[in-house]
């Protein structure tokens, strides 16, 4: 999952119940073929002319760090759209408690799939005041590949990782 790093197994998980929050939804603007990565990535953010956000149920999930393990966040929360399960917002704590990264999902409906799932999602460090995007690609080859064949297990061996990493 784009939106969480890491082994899960270092926090304790609690399901903290449903609100209602504006989550982005429906982002085809930010995604339409055309679109310059110059009108989307602004200085500090992105462009929200580009994105639409919606009232919407998400369920909110936090992990605490386990007593003994390591992790830069000692705390995420996750928001999870109800309709799709994806995670559309996760902040990340650092170990003192503050609020340091918080990760959006882009979210769009692929209605000939059909499923949910981001346009893009951009990832905020605000303590450096710095913000990376991935999988925004108005620009080039479409990133997600929905039709491409789900790859053979045989294709995962050491022999078969080594064949595909040489040049």
């Amino acid at each position: 999952m784009a939106m969480f790093n890491g082994s899960p197994d270092r926090y304790e998980w609690k399901l903290l119940g449903k609100k209602e929050l504006y989550i982005t939804y429906n982002n085809y603007r930010v995604s339409a073929a055309g679109v310059k990565y110059e009108d989307v990535l602004k200085i500090g953010h992105v462009n929200p002319t580009l994105t639409r956000n919606e009232l919407h149920r998400v369920w909110v999930v936090e992990g605490t760090l386990k007593p003994g393990a390591r992790h830069v966040y000692g705390k995420r929360t996750l928001f999870l759209d109800e309709d799709s399960w994806q995670a559309a917002v996760v902040d990340q704590y650092d170990t003192r408690g503050e609020l340091w990264r918080v990760s959006i999902a882009y979210l769009k409906n692929y209605y000939d799939l059909p499923t949910t799932w981001s346009a893009m999602e951009a990832f905020h460090d605000l303590q450096s005041r710095r913000y990376y995007v991935q999988n925004l690609d108005t620009e080039e080859p479409g990133t997600v590949n929905f039709a491409k064949a789900v790859p053979e297990d045989s294709e995962f061996t050491p022999s078969a990782l080594r064949r595909r990493g040489t040049r």
